[in-house]
């Protein structure tokens, strides 16, 4: 991708899904599928983008996040527990409970690093600074990583696995840390990207990070996605046609597709007449090709 700036890209509907709160997608690299949530009505969907058919079950529970798992199931995020949803059966397993100690705080936002660890936040909007990022381990063990946050959201690690992102929605910042992979341990907290200045209340939501480090981050009320340089230089937005995108991944054959998960909760009326394709999965092909995402366990 060139320094200055970001190509004249467009963004192809690829999936009339109309779902209330679309997020965490997440591509099957062996199976040539994505994976995605439809968080309010509790379903996990797979869109093959080979054939255009989708299919969901119903979990019911607002999963959020997701990641694969060995023997055919997901790890899902869901209310406030992690669970493990069999693709063959549909049976969803608790596997480990969190007790919040703010009401109408759920999981949120979630992803595993290259060591197979399964990082979650938590969201906590009517009770700000009582959300958190947890680390879920193999081994079934859970750590609190970060402390503080309203939503956490977007996170990520570059290319080289020494940066790990994290995002707040409601600060408006993607924050850097110093990620070690060998222990799992962040530090030196930086703010990477800050859209406090936006002249629109735009919050950034879900990202991903491509193979030059670039940061995908999706705007929520922006109707964009924003990408930046690892420096924190914005190279450039990709216009949709819905003002609530969630959350971007990189998938396809090459990884050289982003896919983009929307939203239509809370929109009125007249902005879902403006915004019709709300919901629905949008394809852009970017300059750079996405990084693999890692299975639970490695």
């Amino acid at each position: 991708m060139p320094s200055a700036i970001l190509p004249e890209l467009s963004a192809q509907n690829v999936l009339n899904a109309r779902a209330r709160l679309g997020e965490g997608p997440l591509w099957d690299g062996d199976q040539q599928v994505l994976y995605w949530v439809d968080i309010l009505n509790h379903r996990v969907h797979v869109f093959e983008p080979s054939s255009g058919d989708d299919c969901h079950w119903d979990v019911g529970d607002m999963g959020s996040a997701m990641a694969l798992m060995q023997g055919n199931k997901l790890l899902v995020a869901m209310g406030n527990r992690i669970a493990s949803l069999d693709l063959s059966s549909g049976a969803v397993e608790t596997l480990h409970t969190v007790e919040f100690d703010a009401p109408g705080t759920r999981f949120n936002d979630g992803k595993c690093d290259p060591q197979g660890r399964f990082w979650i936040g938590s969201m906590s909007p009517e009770n700000p600074g009582h959300a958190a990022l947890y680390r879920y381990d193999p081994n079934g063990s859970m750590r609190t990583m970060v402390t503080e946050l309203t939503i956490s959201n977007g996170l990520g690690w570059s290319p080289d696995g020494g940066t790990f992102y994290l995002t707040d929605s409601p600060q408006r910042k993607i924050f850097a840390y110093r990620f070690d992979g060998a222990t799992g341990e962040i530090s030196d907290r930086t703010v990477a990207i800050d859209l406090g200045n936006e002249a629109e209340a735009v919050e950034p939501d879900g990202l991903t990070i491509d193979a030059e480090g670039n940061i995908w981050t999706a705007l929520w009320d922006g109707g964009c996605l924003a990408c930046f340089n690892p420096t924190g230089e914005a190279l450039g937005r990709v216009k949709l046609p819905v003002p609530r995108p969630t959350c971007p991944t990189f998938g396809g054959p090459n990884l050289s597709t982003l896919y983009v998960t929307t939203a239509s909760v809370g929109l009125s009326q007249k902005e879902i007449q403006k915004g019709f394709y709300s919901g629905d999965i949008f394809a852009i092909e970017p300059p750079a090709p996405g990084l693999p995402l890692y299975r639970f366990g490695g």
